[in-house]
């Protein structure tokens, strides 16, 4: 099988993705038109939401990545959160935007806020593209949401499932033929 045979529903078409994205850059920019904005992208998978959105954003802001891992290779998150690649500059006095694909148990970017907000922000926010509040664990919301999704396995536009499907220009379901045992 290919890699498009291995969706089993397509949730949002390129075309889609990048409505929501301008929708989101819109409301970023209004938002922070007077501030000093760093968009940190949570590496792998906001990696093509980052690009989009940076680039949908109006205003002058600074961007750098960070590393983290809490799923090895499974489905599921072990809630275990390790930070594999960190930030390059400072976040003092700065206003943090933190871009991520996907709000799913939350126990990732809990832990991940807390850690940044220790770095003395003026201002802290997350922004992810797809919200599944179904499998919420912790209390956590984004400031900025693109969609909510159900509670299935997502891939594409840089989700992925053992690193692969994150090329798809779209966002779909995997079958559940190709992750189950």
């Amino acid at each position: 099988m290919g890699l498009h045979e291995d969706v089993g529903e397509i949730l949002f078409t390129a075309e889609q993705i990048q409505e929501i994205v301008q929708r989101i850059g819109k409301k970023i920019s209004e938002d922070y038109a007077d501030k000093d904005l760093i968009m940190i992208s949570v590496l792998k998978g906001s990696l093509m939401f980052m690009a989009d959105l940076m680039r949908a954003v109006t205003i002058p802001c600074s961007i750098d990545f960070l590393s983290v891992s809490s799923y090895g290779a499974g489905t599921t998150t072990t809630g275990e959160v390790k930070i594999l690649k960190d930030l390059d500059i400072s976040l003092e006095g700065k206003d943090v935007l933190v871009v991520e694909d996907i709000l799913d148990s939350g126990m990732t970017l809990s832990f991940l806020l807390k850690s940044l907000k220790a770095r003395n922000p003026r201002s802290i926010r997350l922004c992810t593209l797809l919200d599944k509040p179904e499998r919420r664990r912790v209390n956590i919301q984004a400031d900025y949401v693109g969609v909510q999704v159900p509670d299935k396995f997502i891939v594409g536009y840089g989700l992925d499932y053992a690193e692969k499907y994150r090329n798809l220009p779209y966002i779909g379901v995997l079958k559940p033929e190709i992750y189950s045992d």
